[in-house]
């Protein structure tokens, strides 16, 4: 019987750190409050096609 894949990625030293301040400190830009603004206008105005 074959053996499950075991997926993940595993992070080590400074690369885990970057990516656990990254992941406590979540600040978004001016640009992608924006882009989250217009998907949900398009989305609401699309609703029903989704």
């Amino acid at each position: 019987m074959a053996k499950p894949v075991r997926l993940g990625l595993v992070l080590e030293g400074e690369a885990a750190k970057e990516f656990w301040k990254n992941e406590e400190i979540t600040a978004f830009t001016p640009g992608q409050l924006a882009m989250f603004k217009e998907a949900k206008r398009i989305y609401r105005a699309n609703r029903s096609r989704f």
